[in-house]
């Protein structure tokens, strides 16, 4: 009885519990046991360079990680040694099954390292040190800072195709324009618990008439995952949106839950950094808070962006009830408690 009644718990547990990415590739745990956790090592050690691996497994999003990164460069730096993220024995969400440009690390299917350092002699020949694989408490979530962009420049750059592919778009789309970005988290964000809510359909109409009237933008640059904003904003608006086409939209919070495409996890990631570096490049900016708008602050460094911050509430922090919480407030009357006509929107 106690078993039956314990296999029907744990399945209405995980049916109403948020769903959490998996890694699609499997651990090497040989290569890990043999060689990263063993405590024997060849009697000749390079002792001039000691290096800090940073790992973050299964991990969370492409910006998330990012912060998470730079956060253990500020501790490696300080304490003169030389960081190094392997995001190839210790697998995050984007990693592919095949090699991406020759890597099996997904750190470098986007990033380049200032140094080219090999991870399995640094494992077999010098000192080391393995992170553990938790956000400490310690960490900064916000990396709008000098000191973190030094960091990543030291260490690391974006990949020189990305730049080319944004000048490119930039050059062709948003030159001759006033553009308004505007980054509608739905899908994931709806169910997330102690998170923004994302704003309903009708907000996102009211809110772009709102800032187009006031601020006289000539164009919308619209990022969103999910396909409900797009289609609805692009039959509202028409040509007054720019949307990178071939980023992955849909109307449920699939993304990390089917595989529709060749290399879809890698893609994952390269299109909201691709995106990202577009809104870096527009006038203003419209969002609610989530790692894409640190990543943009981050680099704006000569805050030329004016920004717009939506304030539509939080979701619970009981991730049972927050998984149902938006959609009781998109459904009941303003007057009992429901979504309003119209949004807060504070300028930061």
């Amino acid at each position: 009885m106690f078993k039956h009644t314990l296999k029907i718990f744990k399945y209405f547990k995980k049916k109403f519990k948020p769903y959490e990415a998996q890694t699609i590739c499997k651990f090497n745990i040989n290569y890990i046991n043999e060689n990263l956790l063993s405590l024997k090592r060849p009697q000749k050690i390079n002792k001039n360079e000691k290096f800090y691996i940073i790992r973050r497994t299964p991990g969370a999003g492409l910006f998330s990680n990012l912060i998470y990164i730079l956060n253990h460069i500020k501790i490696a730096d300080s304490c003169g040694l030389k960081p190094v993220v392997d995001m190839e024995n210790f697998l995050t969400i984007y990693n592919e099954k095949k090699k991406i440009e020759g890597s099996n690390n997904s750190w470098n299917y986007y990033f380049e390292n200032n140094q080219n350092y090999n991870l399995n002699k640094i494992y077999k020949e010098n000192i080391f040190f393995l992170t553990s694989n938790r956000f400490s408490k310690n960490f900064s979530h916000s990396i709008d800072s000098q000191e973190y962009r030094k960091l990543f420049k030291k260490y690391f750059k974006i990949k020189k195709k990305y730049i080319n592919y944004v000048n490119f778009f930039h050059n062709k789309y948003f030159s001759r324009e006033k553009v308004l970005a505007l980054h509608l988290r739905g899908t994931s964000y709806k169910t997330s618990a102690n998170h923004p809510l994302p704003i309903t359909l009708v907000q996102s109409e009211n809110l772009i008439e709102k800032l187009m009237s006031k601020y006289k933008f000539s164009k919308i640059f619209l990022c969103t995952e999910d396909l409900n904003y797009l289609d609805n904003i692009k039959k509202r608006f028409g040509k007054k949106i720019i949307y990178l086409k071939q980023s992955y939209r849909s109307y449920k919070d699939d993304a990390f839950k089917i595989y529709p495409r060749n290399n879809h996890r890698f893609k994952l990631g390269e299109e909201i950094l691709i995106e990202s570096l577009l809104i870096s490049r527009c006038n203003s900016f419209a969002f609610t808070n989530s790692n894409v708008s640190e990543f943009v602050k981050f680099l704006d460094k000569n805050k030329k962006i004016k920004y717009f911050l939506i304030e539509n509430g939080f979701n619970s922090s009981n991730e049972y009830i927050a998984k149902w919480y938006w959609y009781y407030k998109n459904i009941i009357p303003s007057v009992l408690g429901g979504f309003k006509d119209t949004t807060n929107v504070k300028n930061i």
